[in-house]
């Protein structure tokens, strides 16, 4: 339900500034924050949108060491690639700024000060995690030990990735440090608390009773935590990158980055609105004035941090209007898989818009059909291809196409004038006239995904209405008839440039360049006279065009290519065995085999038979296990290495006497082991 704020306050998290940005984030955060905001100044209401780059914090300072470059040098390059790759996939920021910002500083440092001053915080002095070797502390995730339920060894400090637990450093076996394989100690160490627990009760009021309509994926997590009871957190780290802790005569302590950053909203608007008063007013409108509507679109692993620690600092700081809402996205997954950052698999946003140029609207519209709203979804390319082919390009683009060419065909490219209405043409408009009200209702409750799918019921209105009419055959019988056609096949095109600008920007501003439609408003969403009899319309072009299979199978490549490569990352090779004597060793007589021939075994889908070459003068048999990695033709005229003193042994009615050596991968791929082309049958190996 619309509520009755003057403006509203639009942040999305702000992406870590360690990498690209992935479709994950921009499904899951991005896209359906922009639609919002571009629905509201289409509806003219005052509305600004925060987005920034966060760059403090542990894994910034861990990337900077292993390339050899400063802290900063890794946060300039991936701000402006982030904030260059946005502006690019048309996310319509007021500002895009960032927490290394003089503002940023400034304002979270007195933020800090103004709670530490008023004894909102608890001092506390524990035990953590402490590397001798490089003199330092550890955050929880640069920890990494045994994980104590499934035992794998490489479990972080705060979650195991193979079992999916949720852990702390404390529960991990043998800890170490992540970067360095150093072994830890504990030390102590004195930081400063938000005691979340003495803000429980007014939390449960606040979120539990008076946002029930919260989506359930974030009111559920919210209930939780706080029926697990909520304790002190920390909100100061022993870090040499970050913001100062602003206390006399203390060292080597900054701002803990979840304390820091979503402080840089707040200090992101007052940047803008200092930066241009006239346009934007006092920053302090945006997050202070009680007629100010605060809605944060975030991932599922923020909520914790959105829904009930920042509103926690907001309510301690006393001066800030609450969020009035956080609409939350599960997450998105990749042909199956989890998007990995660290390994490489994803589909990154700056890599899409390089290979696929103006292709945005593509992905957008792919990316909200699949919206995670209420669930973990799935991207694979093969349905980005029948979206794009099968939706944009045979339903929306068929009938704007159809529409367009067939005015310059009949009338010249001027709108003809509406004549009679039959039944079907008025059932075709009373279907459309309907569609402001269904959108603003699905919009202003955050269903983007049902709300695309009903812009694009309007275009297969339009494209069932063409279609049925037939203007191109009813042009021979009945000229007149096709005039009201084609006048109502222009109206639902014009509606269909409104209807989609919030989910397609730049198709929609395609279309609208080829109806000369200069100004719209949302207000004329529905109307069946948005473009006037008489009208000249320019020569259109193709809206959309398809997506080829050699596109998509390029993607699938790089992402098996990525796949083998983490494969090959990962491994690690067995155990050596036991030790064994040189005599053991000397009683193995390996030797170079010629295949003469090689065939299946009937009746076994593992064994291939060898003839060998053996050097003896007679041939040798050999059958090996291998049928599945290698055709037997493959195998052909290939010197082998075996072990030609083994006992025979029979084996599917066929003795063999003797081993064919091969090599397992790191993928579990099996390889015969093969020698030069010039080395003797029978000639040993030691």
């Amino acid at each position: 339900m619309e509520k009755n704020f003057k403006r509203t306050t639009v942040t999305s998290a702000l992406p870590y500034a360690n990498g690209p940005v992935h479709i994950g984030h921009l499904a899951g955060v991005y896209v359906p924050a922009d639609i919002y905001v571009r629905y509201l100044r289409l509806k003219g209401r005052d509305v600004i949108f925060i987005g920034g780059s966060d760059e403090h914090g542990v894994p910034v300072t861990i990337r900077a060491r292993k390339e050899g470059i400063t802290v900063q040098e890794v946060v300039d390059r991936y701000h402006y690639l982030i904030k260059d790759s946005f502006e690019k996939f048309g996310i319509s920021f007021d500002i895009y700024s960032r927490t290394t910002s003089k503002t940023h500083h400034k304002l979270a440092s007195d933020f800090f000060r103004k709670l530490y001053d008023e004894g909102k915080f608890v001092e506390q002095v524990t035990e953590q995690f402490y590397d001798e070797e490089t003199n330092h502390f550890l955050t929880d995730r640069n920890i990494r030990g045994e994980c104590p339920r499934c035992h794998n060894h490489e479990a972080y400090g705060d979650q195991c990735e193979k079992c999916g637990a949720t852990l702390s450093p404390e529960e991990l076996i043998n800890p170490f440090n992540a970067e360095t394989g150093h072994p830890l100690v504990k030390r102590a160490t004195k930081h400063w608390y938000l005691p979340l627990d003495q803000y429980q009760p007014w939390l449960e009021k606040w979120i539990l009773e008076e946002h029930r309509e919260w989506r359930p994926n974030v009111y559920g997590q919210c209930k939780s935590w706080l029926d697990g009871g909520l304790r002190p957190r920390a909100v100061t780290r022993d870090l040499d990158w970050g913001i100062p802790v602003p206390i006399e005569g203390v060292e080597g302590k900054v701002l803990y980055v979840w304390f820091d950053a979503p402080i840089g909203y707040i200090s992101n608007t007052k940047e803008l609105c200092d930066g241009n008063p006239e346009k934007y007013g006092s920053w302090e409108t945006w997050w202070k004035d009680p007629e100010t509507r605060l809605v944060h679109f975030i991932g599922k692993d923020n909520i914790v941090f959105h829904c009930i620690v920042f509103p926690s600092m907001l309510k301690a700081h006393g001066d800030y209007i609450l969020p009035d809402n956080v609409p939350s996205n599960e997450f998105l997954n990749l042909e199956g898989n989890k998007i990995s950052t660290s390994k490489n698999y994803a589909v990154w946003l700056n890599e899409y818009l390089e290979e696929l140029p103006n292709r945005q609207d593509e992905l957008r519209y792919v990316l909200t059909a699949n919206a995670p709203e209420t669930k973990d979804n799935d991207f694979t390319w093969a349905d980005y291809q029948a979206r794009c082919n099968n939706e944009l390009v045979a339903v929306y683009g068929n009938f704007v196409n159809r529409a367009l060419q067939l005015t310059q065909k009949y009338y010249e490219g001027v709108v003809p004038a509406c004549g009679e209405l039959n039944d079907y043409d008025r059932e075709t408009l009373s279907e459309f006239k309907n569609v402001k009200e269904n959108l603003e209702s699905l919009l202003e409750n955050f269903k983007f995904r049902e709300a695309q799918k009903e812009a694009m019921n309007l275009a297969r209105i339009g494209n069932k209405y063409i279609a049925d009419s037939e203007p191109w055959k009813v042009i021979k019988t009945d000229p007149e008839r096709v005039k009201t056609i084609i006048y109502i096949s222009l109206q639902l095109t014009a509606n269909l440039a409104i209807a989609f600008e919030p989910f397609l920007p730049f198709s929609s501003e395609r279309l609208r360049k080829m109806i000369d439609m200069e100004s719209f408003s949302w207000e004329q969403l529905g109307s069946t006279d948005l473009l006037p009899a008489g009208k000249q319309l320019p020569k259109p072009e193709l809206l959309f065009t398809k997506i080829e299979d050699d596109v998509i199978a390029f993607q699938m490549k790089k992402l098996e290519d990525t796949i083998k490569a983490n494969e090959a990352a990962e491994y690690k090779a067995a155990p050596v065995k036991d030790i064994i004597p040189f005599e053991d060793f000397e009683k193995l007589d390996i030797r170079v085999g010629l295949v003469k021939d090689c065939e299946k075994v009937k009746k076994s889908k593992k064994l291939l038979k060898f003839t060998l070459d053996d050097g003896s003068g007679e041939d040798r048999t050999i059958l090996s296990g291998i049928a599945q990695w290698y055709e037997p033709e493959q195998l052909i005229g290939k010197r082998v290495l075996f072990i030609a003193n083994l006992a025979p042994r029979k084996m599917m009615g066929e003795e063999s006497c003797g081993m064919i050596l091969s090599a397992v991968n790191y993928n579990g791929d099996l390889s015969v082991t093969t020698t030069l082309d010039d080395v003797k049958g029978g000639s040993q190996v030691g």
